[in-house]
Protein backbone atom coordinates (compact mmCIF):
# COMPACT_ATOMS: atom_id res chain seq x y z
CA UNK A 1 0.00 0.00 0.00
CA UNK A 2 1.36 3.49 -1.21
CA UNK A 3 1.48 6.32 1.78
CA UNK A 4 1.37 9.89 1.54
CA UNK A 5 5.26 10.03 1.40
CA UNK A 6 5.59 7.88 -1.63
CA UNK A 7 7.01 9.57 -4.78
CA UNK A 8 3.49 9.55 -6.32
CA UNK A 9 1.89 11.60 -3.44
CA UNK A 10 4.65 14.19 -3.57
CA UNK A 11 3.84 17.46 -4.97
CA UNK A 12 6.02 16.59 -8.19
CA UNK A 13 4.59 13.26 -8.25
CA UNK A 14 0.39 14.77 -8.05
CA UNK A 15 1.74 16.96 -10.90
CA UNK A 16 3.03 13.58 -12.95
CA UNK A 17 -0.11 11.58 -12.51
CA UNK A 18 -2.61 14.35 -13.72
CA UNK A 19 -1.12 15.65 -16.42
CA UNK A 20 0.29 12.45 -17.88
CA UNK A 21 -2.64 9.73 -16.64
CA UNK A 22 -5.13 12.34 -16.15
CA UNK A 23 -5.70 11.33 -12.48
CA UNK A 24 -8.34 13.12 -10.81
CA UNK A 25 -7.82 12.28 -7.40
CA UNK A 26 -4.37 13.88 -7.78
CA UNK A 27 -5.50 16.83 -9.37
CA UNK A 28 -7.80 17.48 -6.29
CA UNK A 29 -4.86 16.56 -3.87
CA UNK A 30 -2.80 19.71 -5.77
CA UNK A 31 -6.02 21.90 -5.23
CA UNK A 32 -5.71 21.20 -1.69
CA UNK A 33 -2.09 21.52 -1.43
CA UNK A 34 -2.36 24.69 -3.39
CA UNK A 35 -5.76 26.56 -1.47
CA UNK A 36 -3.43 28.88 1.26
CA UNK A 37 -3.15 30.91 -1.87
CA UNK A 38 -6.56 31.48 -1.96
CA UNK A 39 -6.75 32.91 0.99
CA UNK A 40 -3.79 34.73 0.61
CA UNK A 41 -4.94 36.44 -2.42
CA UNK A 42 -8.60 36.82 -1.07
CA UNK A 43 -6.84 38.32 1.67
CA UNK A 44 -5.20 40.87 -0.60
CA UNK A 45 -7.99 41.80 -2.30
CA UNK A 46 -10.49 42.08 0.93
CA UNK A 47 -8.00 45.06 2.15
CA UNK A 48 -9.53 47.29 -0.29
CA UNK A 49 -13.27 46.05 -0.15
CA UNK A 50 -15.95 47.93 1.63
CA UNK A 51 -17.53 45.51 4.50
CA UNK A 52 -20.55 44.85 2.39
CA UNK A 53 -18.28 42.30 0.33
CA UNK A 54 -18.18 38.91 1.85
CA UNK A 55 -14.73 36.94 2.23
CA UNK A 56 -16.50 34.01 1.38
CA UNK A 57 -17.38 35.04 -1.70
CA UNK A 58 -14.20 36.23 -2.66
CA UNK A 59 -12.91 32.38 -1.43
CA UNK A 60 -15.27 30.46 -3.62
CA UNK A 61 -14.54 32.94 -6.44
CA UNK A 62 -10.72 32.24 -5.74
CA UNK A 63 -11.10 28.36 -5.67
CA UNK A 64 -12.71 28.09 -9.10
CA UNK A 65 -9.83 30.23 -10.72
CA UNK A 66 -6.90 27.62 -8.32
CA UNK A 67 -8.62 24.96 -10.25
CA UNK A 68 -8.82 26.58 -13.63
CA UNK A 69 -4.69 27.46 -13.12
CA UNK A 70 -4.29 23.43 -11.84
CA UNK A 71 -6.40 22.21 -14.97
CA UNK A 72 -3.83 24.83 -17.40
CA UNK A 73 -0.60 24.65 -15.68
CA UNK A 74 1.68 23.28 -17.94
CA UNK A 75 4.92 22.01 -15.55
CA UNK A 76 7.27 21.43 -18.57
CA UNK A 77 7.85 24.81 -19.25
CA UNK A 78 9.70 26.03 -15.97
CA UNK A 79 7.56 28.38 -14.63
CA UNK A 80 6.68 28.67 -10.66
CA UNK A 81 2.72 27.59 -10.22
CA UNK A 82 2.11 29.73 -7.57
CA UNK A 83 3.07 32.95 -9.57
CA UNK A 84 1.20 31.17 -12.69
CA UNK A 85 -1.81 30.63 -10.19
CA UNK A 86 -2.27 33.99 -8.16
CA UNK A 87 -3.07 35.54 -11.52
CA UNK A 88 -5.42 32.78 -12.46
CA UNK A 89 -7.23 33.00 -8.84
CA UNK A 90 -7.09 36.89 -8.52
CA UNK A 91 -8.99 36.83 -12.01
CA UNK A 92 -11.42 34.92 -11.13
CA UNK A 93 -12.76 36.79 -7.19
CA UNK A 94 -12.48 39.74 -9.78
CA UNK A 95 -14.38 38.64 -12.60
CA UNK A 96 -16.77 37.52 -9.59
CA UNK A 97 -16.74 41.30 -8.48
CA UNK A 98 -17.83 42.59 -11.67
CA UNK A 99 -20.35 40.12 -12.24
CA UNK A 100 -22.25 40.95 -9.21
CA UNK A 101 -22.09 44.76 -10.24
CA UNK A 102 -20.49 45.84 -6.94
CA UNK A 103 -20.19 49.42 -8.12
CA UNK A 104 -23.31 51.73 -7.35
CA UNK A 105 -24.01 53.68 -10.49
CA UNK A 106 -23.49 57.06 -8.24
CA UNK A 107 -20.01 56.29 -7.55
CA UNK A 108 -19.10 55.62 -10.84
CA UNK A 109 -20.59 59.12 -11.42
CA UNK A 110 -18.26 60.40 -8.82
CA UNK A 111 -15.08 58.57 -10.46
CA UNK A 112 -15.77 59.68 -13.93
CA UNK A 113 -16.33 63.70 -12.65
CA UNK A 114 -13.39 63.90 -10.71
CA UNK A 115 -11.25 61.59 -13.42
CA UNK A 116 -12.20 64.57 -15.72
CA UNK A 117 -11.49 67.31 -13.10
CA UNK A 118 -8.01 65.63 -12.61
CA UNK A 119 -7.74 65.54 -16.31
CA UNK A 120 -8.29 69.18 -17.43
CA UNK A 121 -6.14 70.70 -14.44
CA UNK A 122 -2.76 68.48 -15.45
CA UNK A 123 -3.50 70.01 -18.55
CA UNK A 124 -3.75 73.60 -17.53
CA UNK A 125 -1.11 72.86 -14.68
CA UNK A 126 1.26 70.90 -15.88
CA UNK A 127 1.34 68.32 -12.72
CA UNK A 128 -1.17 66.46 -10.83
CA UNK A 129 -3.53 68.65 -8.84
CA UNK A 130 -3.50 69.14 -5.26
CA UNK A 131 -6.74 68.28 -3.35
CA UNK A 132 -7.70 71.82 -2.77
CA UNK A 133 -7.25 72.51 -6.81
CA UNK A 134 -9.31 69.69 -7.52
CA UNK A 135 -12.01 70.31 -5.17
CA UNK A 136 -12.24 73.66 -6.64
CA UNK A 137 -12.58 72.56 -9.63
CA UNK A 138 -15.45 70.18 -8.93
CA UNK A 139 -17.22 72.96 -6.79
CA UNK A 140 -17.09 70.62 -3.95
CA UNK A 141 -14.90 71.24 -0.49
CA UNK A 142 -11.50 69.26 0.36
CA UNK A 143 -13.70 67.14 2.66
CA UNK A 144 -16.46 66.38 0.23
CA UNK A 145 -13.27 65.07 -2.16
CA UNK A 146 -11.95 62.58 0.43
CA UNK A 147 -15.13 61.34 1.12
CA UNK A 148 -15.14 60.68 -2.51
CA UNK A 149 -12.21 58.83 -2.63
CA UNK A 150 -12.86 56.99 0.65
CA UNK A 151 -16.13 55.51 -1.07
CA UNK A 152 -14.23 55.14 -4.83
CA UNK A 153 -10.95 53.85 -2.79
CA UNK A 154 -11.85 50.14 -3.14
CA UNK A 155 -12.58 50.76 -7.02
CA UNK A 156 -9.20 49.77 -7.86
CA UNK A 157 -9.68 46.37 -7.40
CA UNK A 158 -11.31 45.75 -10.77
CA UNK A 159 -10.14 46.99 -13.71
CA UNK A 160 -11.11 50.49 -14.48
CA UNK A 161 -12.19 50.48 -17.86
CA UNK A 162 -15.19 48.72 -15.92
CA UNK A 163 -15.86 51.11 -13.95
CA UNK A 164 -14.63 54.34 -15.34
CA UNK A 165 -15.57 54.04 -19.06
CA UNK A 166 -17.70 51.45 -20.00
CA UNK A 167 -16.84 51.97 -23.45
CA UNK A 168 -13.38 51.34 -23.18
CA UNK A 169 -11.78 47.93 -25.11
CA UNK A 170 -11.01 45.52 -22.25
CA UNK A 171 -7.61 45.81 -20.73
CA UNK A 172 -6.25 49.13 -22.23
CA UNK A 173 -7.01 51.41 -18.68
CA UNK A 174 -6.75 48.44 -16.07
CA UNK A 175 -4.32 49.35 -13.43
CA UNK A 176 -2.91 46.26 -11.87
CA UNK A 177 -3.41 44.41 -8.78
CA UNK A 178 -0.50 44.16 -5.99
CA UNK A 179 0.14 40.67 -7.50
CA UNK A 180 -0.31 41.26 -11.02
CA UNK A 181 2.53 42.33 -13.17
CA UNK A 182 2.97 46.14 -13.89
CA UNK A 183 2.04 47.39 -17.30
CA UNK A 184 4.16 49.35 -19.70
CA UNK A 185 4.27 52.54 -18.75
CA UNK A 186 3.87 52.34 -15.45
CA UNK A 187 6.95 53.08 -13.68
CA UNK A 188 6.53 56.21 -15.56
CA UNK A 189 3.44 57.38 -14.55
CA UNK A 190 3.99 56.58 -10.87
CA UNK A 191 7.55 59.11 -11.24
CA UNK A 192 4.82 61.73 -12.14
CA UNK A 193 2.97 61.11 -9.06
CA UNK A 194 3.30 63.70 -6.14
CA UNK A 195 5.53 62.83 -3.64
CA UNK A 196 3.30 61.33 -1.04
CA UNK A 197 0.99 59.41 -3.38
CA UNK A 198 4.44 57.55 -4.84
CA UNK A 199 4.92 55.99 -1.43
CA UNK A 200 1.59 54.79 -1.07
CA UNK A 201 2.07 53.20 -4.66
CA UNK A 202 5.70 51.91 -3.88
CA UNK A 203 4.57 50.29 -0.58
CA UNK A 204 1.55 48.46 -2.59
CA UNK A 205 2.76 47.91 -5.32
CA UNK A 206 6.90 46.41 -4.69
CA UNK A 207 6.39 46.23 -1.02
CA UNK A 208 3.10 44.59 -1.03
CA UNK A 209 1.92 45.84 1.83
CA UNK A 210 -1.90 46.54 2.82
CA UNK A 211 -3.63 49.67 3.06
CA UNK A 212 -3.61 49.02 7.00
CA UNK A 213 0.42 48.11 6.96
CA UNK A 214 0.90 51.02 4.86
CA UNK A 215 -1.23 53.63 7.29
CA UNK A 216 1.54 51.75 10.22
CA UNK A 217 4.47 53.36 8.00
CA UNK A 218 2.73 56.61 7.34
CA UNK A 219 1.88 57.11 10.52
CA UNK A 220 -1.97 58.22 9.24
CA UNK A 221 -5.48 55.72 9.62
CA UNK A 222 -6.38 53.22 6.84
CA UNK A 223 -9.14 55.79 6.14
CA UNK A 224 -6.10 58.07 5.27
CA UNK A 225 -4.68 55.57 3.25
CA UNK A 226 -7.12 54.57 1.30
CA UNK A 227 -8.34 58.13 -0.12
CA UNK A 228 -4.41 58.70 -1.01
CA UNK A 229 -4.27 55.52 -3.25
CA UNK A 230 -7.38 56.18 -4.28
CA UNK A 231 -6.55 59.80 -5.45
CA UNK A 232 -2.90 57.98 -6.87
CA UNK A 233 -5.06 55.67 -8.81
CA UNK A 234 -6.71 57.53 -10.41
CA UNK A 235 -4.17 60.00 -11.26
CA UNK A 236 -2.27 56.52 -12.60
CA UNK A 237 -5.05 55.88 -14.84
CA UNK A 238 -5.15 59.26 -16.47
CA UNK A 239 -1.46 58.83 -17.09
CA UNK A 240 -1.01 55.17 -18.40
CA UNK A 241 -4.65 56.31 -20.94
CA UNK A 242 -2.53 59.41 -22.31
CA UNK A 243 0.24 56.85 -22.87
CA UNK A 244 -1.85 54.72 -24.97
CA UNK A 245 -3.37 57.71 -27.16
Amino acid sequence: MQTDHSPDHTVEGLWKRFKQDGDRDARDRLVVHYSPLVKFVAGRVRSGLPPSVDQNDLVSDGVIGLMDAVDKFQPERGLQFQTYAVTRIRGAIVDGLRSSDWVPRSVREKIRDVDAAGARLEVTLGRAPKDKELAAELGITVEELRRIYSQTAHTSVVSFETVVDDEAPRGTTALPGADDDLPPGFLAAVRELAERDQVVVALYYWERLTLAEIGQVLGVTESRVSQLHSRATLALRRKLVQNLN
